[in-house]
């Protein structure tokens, strides 16, 4: 995951920071509230941000932001989506397990 410059609501934040902690993060960079993951919850944080401008990415080059990614706390990418969410709950369970039951 490229270390991005974000704008939360508390303020700038960089990705690095958001993995001190060596908890995994799903960046919502589209519509703020737009993704629930409360089965998860106790394990993944949330963060509602946004990034201005193109991603550089290794070997790709510059590519337009994604509305969504799943980071896993080594900080490599778990999942890339849009606003339908297809795969978030498999990639969830497959890298940090089941849902928590309701």
């Amino acid at each position: 995951m490229p270390d991005l410059d974000l704008v939360t609501a508390d303020g700038p934040l960089r990705v690095f920071e958001l993995l001190h902690d060596a908890k995994p993060v799903l960046l919502n960079l589209g519509e703020p509230g737009g993704f629930d993951i409360t089965p998860w919850a106790d394990r993944v944080q949330l963060i509602d941000t946004s990034y201005k401008g193109e991603w550089d990415l290794p070997v790709l080059g510059a590519v337009t932001a994604p509305t969504a990614v799943l980071v896993r706390p080594d900080g490599y990418v778990a999942w890339v989506g849009g606003r339908t969410q297809l795969g978030l709950p498999e990639a969830l369970t497959t890298w940090f397990g089941p849902p928590a039951a309701a």
